[in-house]
Parts: C-alpha cells; structure tokens; sequence
C-alpha cells in the first residue's frame, strides 16, 4: 500500500535533545506516541533522535516532514539556551519568528508577577509565523502546529497533554488491525522461509516473527498486522496451516 494511500496517514517522531543522546535522560515519548497514533489510524514509520544542534536540527525536519503526513517533535522548547527547536522550525519553513501575543498572555496566566516573565520565559513565547497554538494545561507554555510539524515539549506529562489537545486537528486513516499467532515451540529459524514466502503472497499484510526468552526457553510469537480484515485473516490462516505442516515433521531442531 503507498504512503500516499487515502486510507493510510503517516508520522515521523523527531526526539530533541543532548540529555537523550548522553542517556542522561530515558525517553518516555516514542513508545507512548508510537502506541497513541496507531490507535486513532496514524503510522508511525520512523522516529529520529538528533542532538541540540541547529544544522542537524533542521536537516532532519526538512528530510521527515517531506515524506509524512505529519511530523512530530519532542525537546528543546524551554526557556535556556539551547533550548532552539522553535527557531529551527522556523528557519526550515522559512518563516519568521518573534514573541506570540497569545503564547505571552498563556505565560502571564502563569507568572502574573512581571518581573518574574523574565527575559528567559519569555523564550518560551516565541512562536513561527502562521503557527496555531497548542495548548499546555500543565504549564502554560505552548506548543504549536505549524505546516505539518507538529512541536511539543520533552516532558511527557506535557507532550501527552498536548498530543490530546492537537489530535482533533489531524487527519487519520483506517487503523491497522492485529492478530498474533504462536509459534507452537516451533524455532524461527525451522519457520522462517515459509513465512518469508507468506508474506510474498499476502503484500498487503506486515507479518512479523518477535522471539521471547523467559529465562529457559523462547517463544515465537508471530504478529500480522493491516486494514483489510479479510486479507488479514487469509494470511492468519495460512500462518496457522504452514506452522501446523511444520509441527507435524519438527525434530525439535534448535534455533
């Protein structure tokens, strides 16, 4: 199926920042929105994690907003210094960027005191033209949505807020269904031709061998995925008939 299918919409995941390079910082976000997406019928299909580098920054959003439906950054909109993920969109877009009446009124909500908006919340403001806000019931400080890139914080607290908050502005496909099918003790190494031929025959289906070890021995798992029920279960069924030919004939070889 093309990435261009109306039935499919696609996604690419931007992570931003040093601390999740150095493995300071674990991320929490990929798996959250790569299991978030694939439940309202948008595909995740790569995630990209780059340092707080403008060059690197911007090659990367230029690269996987150009080749998904959507593209969603997490990192680098905070108030320091090398916090510059809204100056990178904007520079990939080629658009401007300046301190956003609404996201500044957000702010003072949050910090009525003047003197405490200080020069360096206000960085948090600072919004490309032509971005639509989202919003953050957390802490006040936006994301936004501007083109098709999509720019939340790092914090997932605060990325999932706004990931609900954004969703009633994007455009989603059928959703994959799911089916699984256990391998029976079966190695993938004695299955894995005849899946391999399988999945020839069934294109429209993703069919997947995923090995789990519990300490003394594995189990196969083997998960098809697509839209279309009929040709998903077709290619369950001939899953379930080539184990069960191989079970019949299994010298138990190891994998």
């Amino acid at each position: 199926m093309s990435s261009d299918s109306p039935m499919r919409v696609t996604a690419a995941l931007l992570v931003i920042g040093d601390e999740i390079l150095s493995g300071r910082t674990k991320d929490k976000n990929i798996g959250f929105l790569a299991e978030y997406l694939t439940a309202i019928g948008i595909d995740l299909r790569e995630v990209r994690v780059v340092p707080d580098d403008e060059d690197a920054i911007i090659e990367a959003l230029n690269a996987l907003r150009a080749r998904n439906t959507y593209l969603f950054t997490t990192g680098g909109i905070g108030p320091t210094h090398d916090d510059i993920t809204a100056d990178c969109v904007a520079k990939a877009l080629g658009v401007s960027i300046d301190h956003d009446p609404r996201a500044v009124a957000l702010l003072r909500e949050r910090y009525p005191d003047p003197k405490d908006l200080n020069e360096s919340r206000l960085r948090m403001a600072r919004i490309p033209a032509g971005a639509d806000l989202i919003d953050n019931p957390i802490s006040k400080a936006p994301g936004f949505m501007v083109g098709n890139v999509i720019v939340m914080a790092g914090v997932p607290s605060i990325m999932q807020a706004m990931l609900e908050n954004v969703t009633p502005r994007l455009k989603t496909g059928v959703k994959l269904q799911s089916v699984s099918v256990d391998s029976g003790g079966l190695p993938e190494g004695i299955y894995a031709s005849g899946l391999g031929a399988i999945q020839k025959d069934h294109p429209d289906v993703i069919i997947g061998s995923y090995p789990h070890f519990d300490g003394q021995s594995f189990r196969n798992q083997i998960v098809l995925r697509g839209r279309d029920v009929s040709a998903l279960e077709k290619a369950k069924t001939a899953v379930e008939s080539m184990l069960k030919g191989l079970a019949e004939n299994d010298k138990t070889i190891p994998l």
